[in-house]
């Protein structure tokens, strides 16, 4: 299926289920958010990396208008809905400020493995701890998908981009299980690198080598 959508470039991803709050500001975006309010229509988020927009986003609906400000700007918060594929951008569209695209909506398995997804949780957890921060994933751990804790697995900007891409729940949680495996050495070593420093010029209590 395809279809014309109204959409909004950030320079974020956005993923299925996740929530998130804007400010709106720009006289084009205030338009499209006051007729998605008006009409009760989503709109879409495309990724937007090294000021490009990028092919995938993800579409949006508005949960709650928080905010009206005396000139006009909104605080609004939203929640991901689906991932779409860009086939054109519509630059300009009669009678509005803001830009449109043609869209369609591929496939999306979200059936995962229940094993590897509790590896990927393990391991987020195991970052977590390296680098002294709390999450509250907000869900049971047997609910969690990929899409609830890709951004907390400390990937760039362009690697939450390549999950995005990713239709397949199995391949998404491969993906998040590399990362984890190659990032958690590495900052480990950071972190006993960072405690040998530290102690660098105290007293330090050493046995000594006892030679035969």
């Amino acid at each position: 299926m395809t279809n014309f959508i109204p959409i909004f470039p950030l320079d974020v991803v956005v993923y299925p289920g996740e929530n998130l709050n804007l400010h709106i500001f720009e006289p084009r975006y205030k338009q499209l958010v006051a007729e998605c309010l008006a009409s009760k229509k989503s709109f879409g988020i495309p990724s937007v990396i090294n000021k490009k927009v990028k092919e995938f986003g993800a579409m949006v609906e508005i949960t709650e208008l928080t905010k009206v400000y005396d000139n006009g700007e909104m605080d609004i918060k939203t929640r991901g809905l689906k991932v779409f594929r860009v086939l054109e951008i519509i630059k300009e569209i009669p009678d509005k400020l803001y830009s449109g695209a043609i869209v369609s909506y591929p496939d999306n398995y979200i059936s995962g493995n229940p094993e590897l997804m509790r590896q990927v949780v393990s391991g987020i957890k195991d970052l977590h701890k390296v680098l002294n921060v709390k999450k509250d994933f907000k869900k049971d751990e047997d609910e969690l998908l990929s899409y609830d804790v890709a951004h907390h697995a400390g990937l760039s900007l362009e690697e939450e981009y390549e999950l995005l891409g990713l239709m397949d729940e199995k391949q998404r949680q491969e993906y998040l299980k590399r990362h984890l495996n190659k990032v958690l050495p590495v900052l480990t070593e950071m972190e006993q690198l960072k405690e040998k420093i530290k102690l660098n010029g105290h007293f330090k209590n050493l046995g000594g080598f006892a030679i035969d």
